[in-house]
């Protein structure tokens, strides 16, 4: 279908116009979003202007499919069209079935809501913003909002108009951030904690002055000194890698492509991509994907399609979305024969859905395990507690297994963390394609260790704990390595859930202690050619942040990773 539209005579040449719809193709994630809003203006379809001030798309949309659409500069609530009385319009469309191709001409009549003139925000951002990063306005009428980018001008300078609504509100706040993750990568002048800008609707036009002197979490780095160091390649199938972090929100969703693109640039081979379900009820057990807090399936499907078409490969492991630590989730249960039930049934259903995930988008290999199932295996411990595991679990695990090979003939591991899960590894493990192991042990126990230190510890702990338990299964092990860039990051001292969090606070940033661990272990790993895999964990795509947070994202343990990749693979001697 072939959409073209006129639009008033006040709107800006050539600034991007958007379709909002009730379609995830039209912006639509079906979920309630900040500030009760469910679509994301980032994931709209942005329409092409023509010559004479009109502008058009073309779309796929379902036959027969009843859709319920507006034309917006913003994201559908934010500066959407108006009627000519200033009400929201809200245009709807039955789909053809059978037409090769259809026309529909628009007119949008106003963008304004009432009386209240637009306001206009001009914003100068600093020098160091990142190559390629779109500066996001959000505004707080009665709660954030989903951010919304605005319109590059050239030469660190950015700008917004905002026609409406403005008759329903009075006065509300406004904040910059990058790339739409207002919350993490904010103005430092508004960051989380410090409020928003203030500002009222007026009938006479206002023009906004702003500047953005610095960003939340960015600073300028030196450049990352490498020693030249001899590296031993491997064969093709060794794993280099990155593993994203779960998405938090619909907002990350536009930036996945460029993270992708990051990863290609550092020589790896493999993405990790982890989808959730979210827990909402403990007892009955409700464990389900939920719109707006885990990922649509075609969100996964286009990120392994978008990895693949950069001869990526690429990996599923699921994981589920708990509304408290792990640890804490698991002593809050009912342990009780009818709830184990109900968990074995709901963990069956995650498993097969994702299978069939990993099937319809061609990924390489599927993870299941990890962290959050190892309390259902051997022992059923969590602390001093026992969780009554059923005696019969081990069956019920191979009984999920099989099922999963009916959907899925790709390659299966078996993630296991360390320390804590070597014990606990069932001996159906095995009988997997792989080992993925989740390694968070300490390389250090004080802050001052040197590479060489952390190399030679990282070293002995491989060969007396890991290569023993690599001979007895026989199996391929991939290490999957997650360490902060944080003081005292080499002792392991950071509890994981801190870690993970994009912005933490939760101790003070040293960029180069992580980067030092990067570089010791893969030092480490070159000397073992037992070891069938580099994965680093805990990467944040939407945005590069100089934080305390396991992601290497625009940090010099990215530059460790550029120097090894490509080496170990052959590809630069």
């Amino acid at each position: 279908m072939i959409f073209t539209v006129n639009v008033p005579e006040n709107t800006i040449k050539n600034i991007p116009l958007r379709m909002a719809g009730n379609l995830s193709t039209l912006g639509n994630t079906y979920g309630d979003l900040d500030g009760g809003l469910s679509s994301v203006a980032s994931r709209m379809p942005v329409l092409n202007p023509l010559e004479d001030g009109r502008y058009t798309i073309s779309l796929m949309l379902p036959a027969g499919a009843d859709i319920r659409y507006k034309y917006t500069l913003g994201d559908g609530f934010w500066n959407a069209e108006h009627t000519p009385e200033g009400t929201f319009l809200l245009r709807q469309l039955i789909v053809p079935n059978g037409e090769p191709l259809v026309q529909v001409l628009d007119s949008v009549s106003t963008w304004q809501d009432g009386t209240y003139s637009p306001i206009t925000f001009e914003l100068n951002v600093p020098e160091e913003t990142p190559v390629g990063d779109i500066i996001s306005i959000q505004f707080n009428p009665y709660g954030w909002t989903v951010p919304m980018p605005m319109w590059a001008m050239g030469d660190n300078r950015w700008s917004y108009q905002l026609f409406s609504p403005l008759n329903i509100l009075s006065s509300f706040e406004y904040r910059y951030c990058r790339n739409d993750q207002c919350g993490t990568a904010d103005d430092v002048q508004t960051s989380p904690g410090h409020g928003g800008r203030p500002i009222t609707s007026s009938l006479a036009a206002q023009d906004l002055q702003d500047t953005v002197l610095d960003w939340n979490w960015l600073e300028s780095l030196s450049s990352t000194t490498l020693l030249g160091l001899s590296v031993n390649q491997r064969t093709s199938d060794f794993w280099t890698g990155i593993e994203f972090l779960p998405s938090k929100s619909p907002t990350w969703q536009y930036w996945m492509p460029q993270a992708v693109l990051n990863v290609q640039a550092l020589y790896a081979n493999h993405l990790v991509v982890r989808p959730t379900w979210t827990v909402t009820n403990n007892s009955p057990l409700t464990f389900s994907p939920v719109p707006g807090l885990d990922p649509l399936f075609t969100d996964t499907t286009h990120l392994v399609a978008g990895a693949h078409a950069l001869n990526v490969k690429a990996a599923l492991f699921p994981m589920p979305n708990l509304p408290v630590p792990v640890d804490d989730w698991w002593q809050s249960t009912p342990h009780d024969s009818n709830w184990w039930n109900s968990w074995f049934e709901a963990y069956k259903s995650f498993a097969i859905y994702h299978a069939d995930l990993a099937t319809q988008s061609g990924a390489e290999a599927l993870i299941l395990g990890g962290e959050w199932v190892e309390p259902t295996l051997v022992k059923g411990q969590m602390g001093s507690s026992t969780l009554g595991v059923p005696v019969d679990a081990e069956t019920r695990w191979r009984d999920i297994l099989e099922e999963v090979r009916v959907h899925y003939s790709g390659r299966i591991l078996w993630a296991v963390s360390y320390p804590g899960g070597l014990e606990d590894t069932p001996s159906f493990a095995s009988e997997m394609d792989g080992i993925y192991l989740l390694w968070n042990a300490p390389l250090a126990s004080t802050t001052s260790a040197s590479v060489d230190e952390m190399k030679f510890t990282a070293g002995n702990l491989l060969d007396s704990i890991i290569q023993p338990y690599q001979s007895l299964l026989g199996k391929p092990v991939i290490l999957a390595i997650a360490y902060p860039s944080s003081d005292g990051a080499a002792t392991a001292s950071i509890p994981v859930s801190q870690a993970l969090e994009p912005g933490n606070t939760y101790s003070p940033v040293d960029l180069q202690e992580q980067a030092d661990i990067y570089q010791a272990f893969l030092a480490a790993i070159n000397e073992r050619a037992w070891v069938s895999g580099f994965i680093s964990r805990g990467y944040y795509p939407p945005a590069v942040l100089h934080d305390a947070s396991d992601s290497i994202h625009g940090k010099p343990a990215a530059d460790i990773l550029w120097y090894w990749f490509p080496r170990f693979l052959g590809i630069i001697p």
